[in-house]
């Protein structure tokens, strides 16, 4: 066997390694620098790529995709000195590969350290209500103050989110009181409205119902006045036509008048609440003379022309007749 022999086997293996060493494989999702004796050159993108063996080498192999950091828990005093443990979760993604790479050493535990002091640069300057009730803007706040700082680094900061806040058990107690009476105090509060609400509805009830029956009176008055009013034209009325014929001659008009009258007062002492039994002479010939009287008088005042009324020869005049209403025998 010959030196040439033995030569060529050893240069095609030569060759065969010298181009499985140019030939890289950049998996889905991820980016490698490449340095020529230590300087970066360039990027090589997901696929087959070639280098140049022995003078090019893989320098930093990224991972472009977005990822998840999980930021531990550390205690944080508010700006009312209140000590509270707080956690989190941070996402990122690398945008520019060789700025990853080379502007920051340890790209995690930089992105790690910077959300954990900017969560107590935030955090620290709220008082212990805003962070239990704030946390869509401390979230806000965070990602813009850690993606500005973070730009730098080649990366894009996606997400930064607050998981638990742990107040002390003692501050629990205490904001279970304050939460106790808070509620205590605006169940007294709504009791008192109610309270006050239905003492003014009675109050407007009241008013009305007084209202509406001093309206009623008024009425019941105004038609009570009417009625008299309507009672005294026609009692005027009255009076007028009998005058109008007592002046013409017809004294039977005035004897229907005074017996009309003489009749309603002895109706009223009969009525009468203070005296049950009344004494007098009340016989029909006590009347009727009594309209005879009448009569007499008319004759002396308006002269013979004036038509009498008849009497009944046969009654006998009465006996012991006394003034009407006077309530006594003679």
């Amino acid at each position: 066997m010959s030196g040439f022999d033995f030569t060529i086997p050893v240069l095609v293996v030569l060759v065969l390694v010298v181009l499985f060493a140019g030939v890289k494989t950049v998996p889905q999702g991820y980016n490698y620098t490449i340095e020529r004796f230590g300087k970066y050159t360039r990027t090589l993108a997901p696929g087959l790529n070639l280098i140049v063996p022995f003078f090019d080498r893989i320098g930093a192999k990224l991972n472009m995709m977005e990822q998840v950091l999980n930021v531990p828990t550390q205690e944080v005093i508010t700006k009312d000195n209140a000590n509270i443990a707080v956690d989190g979760i941070a996402f990122y993604q690398i945008l520019n590969a060789p700025q990853a790479a080379y502007q920051v050493s340890g790209l995690q535990n930089a992105i790690l350290n910077l959300t954990m002091t900017n969560i107590r640069t935030v955090m620290g300057s709220m008082v212990l209500d805003e962070l239990l009730s704030n946390r869509d803007t401390i979230n806000d706040r965070l990602l813009r103050v850690v993606d500005e700082a973070a730009h730098s680094w080649g990366i894009k900061m996606t997400r930064v989110e607050i998981k638990d806040i742990n107040p002390p058990q003692d501050l629990l107690d205490s904001m279970g009181r304050q939460m106790k009476a808070e509620r205590d105090k605006r169940a007294v509060v709504l009791e008192a409205e109610g309270t006050r609400a239905a003492q003014i509805l009675r109050a407007e009830g009241l008013k009305q119902a007084q209202i509406l029956e001093a309206e009623g009176k008024r009425e019941a008055a105004y038609r009570e006045a009417e009625g008299r009013e309507r009672l005294a034209e026609a009692e005027a009325k009255a009076t007028e036509f009998v005058s109008a014929a007592i002046s013409g001659g017809n004294v039977q008009a005035l004897n229907y008048f005074v017996a009309q009258k003489y009749t309603e007062a002895f109706g009223k002492f009969a009525n009468s609440p203070n005296q049950k039994v009344i004494l007098m002479p009340m016989e029909a010939s006590a009347l009727i003379g009594s309209l005879g009287g009448i009569g007499a008088i008319a004759r002396e005042v308006f002269g013979d022309n004036v038509a009498t009324t008849p009497t009944n020869p046969s009654t006998p005049p009465a006996r012991g007749r006394s003034v009407p209403g006077t309530g006594s025998n003679s």
